[in-house]
């Protein structure tokens, strides 16, 4: 899907998953992740199109004059080149004047790609490609911040990886690695490694358990433990640091169907884990959170988890008013 284009631009503006070949590929905005994604892409292209390809790279920082225009030269057999320029934003006045000739008669065969992370050096060249010189592409890697952009992106990444994610996954997963993409990206491979093509709560739930600090499971655990003060503090500690409710419920779920689905069952852990689906271990925890609830609690409570969902999910003036009613019924185990 392209980018909106500004009035100044002349040229396709692309997300970094539609980046192509073009004469000039200008690659802008500060994420570095995504910016590093799209200049793979480019070269995977072209490697496949086309045989004997040449790379280079240049620092545009370090640049000394008519380096740009030797390495666009083509060689005795004219086999194409991929020029991959880092660091535009701090590059030379070299290279600066050197570009904006370049950009004006590319070189036939040649694919000079611009990274620039941001900032005010260099504008008068990313005017002239954004304008038309070179008949480019922009590609815009925009910093993601928001959480809603790092959950679109983990879903995002599980397709790339030919894989399904649930929507109470995806917000898990967002919410345990709050670092850079690439450690998301990560995470998101290795789930698809574990888990296979659809990727649930409970997959998300044993890769992370104990990564989220003060969120997630450490408030679901207090809850069903019965310690219902400490999953209030927990709760509240993660309220005031702007964590999502979503992700809390979703592991506070995660434990509730365990111990459904465990309820009365007889026989061993293993022959549990292998009726029901699940690991040795989460089965034992589950009999063993299970114990003082009644069958008639615990269907109750199936049905406020389902409500609470509805509140936090845009049917409440206060979700977290919704979710801490809900966490108080867990850690009571519904005698209330």
């Amino acid at each position: 899907m392209a980018v909106a284009r500004g009035s100044k631009h002349k040229i396709p503006q692309v997300a970094w998953s539609e980046a192509a070949a073009a004469p000039v590929v200008l690659v802008s905005g500060p994420e570095g992740f995504l910016a590093d994604r799209a200049i793979q892409r480019v070269r995977e292209i072209l490697r496949e199109a086309q045989d004997g390809l040449e790379v280079h790279d240049i620092d545009a920082a370090s640049y000394a004059a008519g380096e740009l225009f030797t390495l666009a030269s083509p060689s005795l057999f004219a086999e194409p080149r991929l020029i991959r320029v880092e660091a535009v934003e701090k590059c030379s006045d070299a290279f600066l004047e050197d570009a904006k000739r370049y950009v004006q008669q590319p070189a036939e065969d040649a694919v000079l790609v611009l990274r620039h992370a941001g900032g005010q050096r260099g504008k008068a060249l990313l005017d002239l490609v954004r304008g038309g010189a070179g008949d480019g592409i922009e590609v815009v890697c925009a910093e993601v911040k928001r959480d809603q952009d790092r959950l679109a992106f983990v879903q995002s990444e599980v397709r790339r990886l030919g894989a399904q994610i649930t929507p109470g996954a995806a917000r898990m997963l967002t919410a345990a690695y709050s670092g850079g993409l690439g450690e998301l990206a990560g995470a998101c491979a290795q789930l698809v490694s574990d888990a296979g093509p659809r990727v649930t709560e409970e997959e998300v739930g044993r890769a992370t358990e104990g990564r989220v600090e003060t969120t997630g499971f450490k408030v679901a655990d207090a809850a069903t433990a019965g310690r219902a003060a400490d999953a209030l503090v927990l709760l509240r500690q993660a309220f005031s640091t702007g964590t999502d409710p979503i992700p809390i419920l979703a592991a506070l779920n995660m434990k509730v169907r365990a111990m459904a689905r465990v309820y009365g069952a007889s026989g061993s852990s293993g022959q549990l884990a292998k009726q029901f689906g699940m690991a040795p271990w989460q089965v034992e925890r589950a009999l063993r959170e299970a114990r003082g609830w009644r069958e008639e609690d615990l269907a109750r409570c199936i049905d406020l988890a389902a409500e609470t969902e509805l509140r936090l999910k845009g049917g409440s003036r206060d979700p977290e008013y919704a979710l801490e009613r809900y966490l108080m019924f867990v850690a009571a185990r519904g005698r209330r």
